[in-house]
């Protein structure tokens, strides 16, 4: 199976249409304040003034200092970066697994950090930045299907595990259903939800709050559910509002009990690393498919293989209970709530993640 060397490069021309877009932004004029209805009219100036002045090729050159390869995988093409474990070993092959809306750059600093243990391998989901979208339905079952065509058959792993959440979480899911045997252990950010009717006043109580915490926050899911290419042609074409549409939900749903995250998430330019990716690749409608293909997700029987649950600081997991995960995971190892950082833990505080990870998978050697 075929593995090519991938660099990234942006036209000139490409940057230019971007910046003159940008400087070309009609604002709105919204009577809410702050993040009230989504960035308002002085957060996403701030916001574009920033990407105005974000230096893509100096992002563009350190990107390109990390090893990253292309591998056709059952007919497509699925980007990857690679960081390679450091020194004698043995490390355990990691898929590092991002979701909506990021990209494989969300994981980059934790990578660096997991080299001493771990081979660490950061996908592009399929229909993102530089992966091929697969064939309709792309459910979370056929992205893992992929995901671990890339591990086996193109990289060669016996075994390999998974650290993520979101899309990426929901595609561990289905490694640990269909590919047990290949499967070190599986380790979410957001806890699993098994099949079938709330068991206990607990549960219950945990899903209603969640439909509550949906019904306020789920319009962008509802439109990419629906009619995800209405929303790609205006997205496609504007990238402020490009730029708002992913700003949104990273505010929402970070660890707001950390002082100063959202600062720090501006201050380090992956906003404007990955609208960028989205923009310059045009890839914001096609990583929608997975939304809209939601739906043909078939019920997913319980995990076979060995799960660790570091449940993120982010509202649609306060108070997730121990029971549903112990219901989808029936070999749960660990449940654990992450000290900080939410929806991109990794991301937000990979210090912490790093050392999760690396406590997770001593216990599973322990009791192995």
């Amino acid at each position: 199976m075929a593995i090519d060397d991938f660099r990234l490069h942006v036209p000139d021309d490409v940057l230019a249409d971007l910046r003159d877009r940008l400087a070309r932004t009609r604002y709105l004029r919204s009577p809410r304040p702050g993040w009230e209805g989504g960035p308002g009219d002085t957060e996403l100036r701030a916001l574009v003034d920033g990407w105005l002045a974000f230096d893509w090729r100096a992002e563009e050159e350190r990107l390109n200092a990390v090893e990253q390869h292309v591998a056709e995988v059952a007919g497509h093409r699925i980007h990857f970066a690679r960081v390679r474990g450091a020194g004698d070993g043995p490390h355990t092959p990691l898929l590092l697994l991002h979701g909506w809306p990021s990209a494989f750059v969300e994981y980059l600093p934790l990578a660096r950090l997991l080299s001493d243990s771990f081979d660490v391998v950061i996908p592009s989901l399929p229909g993102f930045v530089f992966s091929e979208p697969l064939e309709p339905p792309l459910t979370r079952r056929a992205i893992a299907d992929a995901l671990h065509g890339l591990m086996t058959e193109a990289l060669g792993f016996d075994r390999y595990a998974t650290f993520g959440g979101d899309i990426g979480g929901g595609a561990s899911t289905w490694l640990g259903v269909d590919h047990p045997d290949s499967v070190v252990g599986i380790q979410l950010l957001s806890g699993p939800f098994p099949e079938g009717d709330p068991v206990g006043e607990e549960e219950a109580r945990y899903l209603v709050a969640l439909d509550e915490y949906d019904r306020l926050d789920g319009g962008y899911s509802e439109i990419m559910l629906t009619r995800p290419d209405t929303i790609a042609a205006a997205l496609n074409d504007s990238p402020a509002g490009l730029l708002a549409w992913i700003a949104d939900k990273w505010h929402d749903w970070i660890d707001t009990d950390s002082d100063g995250t959202w600062q720090r998430v501006v201050d380090s330019g992956i906003l404007y690393t990955i609208a960028t990716l989205y923009w310059t690749t045009e890839s914001i409608g096609t990583s929608f498919q997975q939304y809209y293909d939601y739906d043909r997700n078939p019920p997913r029987p319980p995990l076979a293989s060995p799960v660790g649950v570091y449940l993120a600081r982010e509202p649609a997991m306060a108070g997730f209970p121990r029971s549903l995960a112990e219901r989808a995971a029936p070999r749960l190892e660990e449940f654990a709530q992450a000290p900080a950082g939410g929806h991109f833990a990794g991301f937000e505080h990979p210090e912490a993640a790093a050392e999760a990870i690396r406590g997770f998978h001593a216990r599973l050697r322990d009791e192995g």
